[in-house]
């Protein structure tokens, strides 16, 4: 990479982040946009910041790449495992939630509203097909990845876990910001460990998977 285009790179993130923001807080916020549903919205959202992604760091594909060649197994068992401790953890703070938080119940009903009249298979085929893939790829895979490589891994962390959570803040709802500080940590943590975006996007695709249509906390 030339000199010129180092000192690009971080107005360029930068720049793609800002637009992501935009795309999710709107999302969040509003929840339909016409004829898409939230799940039509955020799967539109996802295709458009992940291919901005693959656009912005030329060499995200090669990675990618790489990445899929290279203990392929392990890299599942480690987004399987990983689900299964996030989930354990959300099952603990849903019952803390409910004993300290007299709203808790009202919030965690609110954010299931959202499946309301969509049919289970739809949703399904999104989260595997898209949207958890997606997301890690734009979060962890680009986000991360390169506000750590024009800082440092901990502060690529730090940043791809406050936008991820800050964007949530305009659905207004408290339990969902929460749940989204915490997956942003543990996915930021678990990308910053293992470097593997298949193994985030594994992890991220079992967890939606389980706690909106298999095991639901209602």
């Amino acid at each position: 990479m030339s000199g010129e285009s180092r000192r690009r790179e971080p107005l360029l993130v930068g720049a793609v982040g800002a637009l992501a923001a935009i795309l999710f807080i709107a999302l969040f916020r509003l929840r339909r946009l016409g004829p898409l549903d939230f799940w039509a919205w955020l799967t539109v959202n996802v295709v458009l910041v992940t291919a901005l992604a693959f656009l912005a760091d030329k060499e995200y594909l090669g990675r990618l790449r790489r990445d899929v060649r290279s203990g392929l197994g392990r890299k599942l068992a480690v987004g399987i495992g990983s689900a299964a401790v996030l989930y354990a953890v959300f099952a603990v703070g849903r019952v803390l939630a409910r004993r300290l938080l007299p709203f808790a119940d009202a919030a965690l009903a609110n954010v299931y509203a959202l499946r309301m009249g969509v049919p289970d298979w739809r949703v399904a085929l999104l989260i595997v097909l898209v949207i958890g893939p997606g997301e890690e790829l734009f979060w962890r895979g680009f986000f991360q990845e390169r506000a750590a490589a024009t800082t440092c891994p901990s502060y690529g962390l730090a940043l791809a876990a406050m936008l991820y959570t800050a964007v949530h803040l305009a659905s207004g709802n408290l339990m969902l910001v929460i749940a989204a500080a915490v997956c942003g940590l543990f996915w930021g943590w678990l990308y910053m460990r293992f470097r593997s975006p298949l193994a985030n996007m594994v992890s991220h695709t079992v967890w939606d998977l389980a706690v909106f249509l298999v095991f639901p906390f209602l």
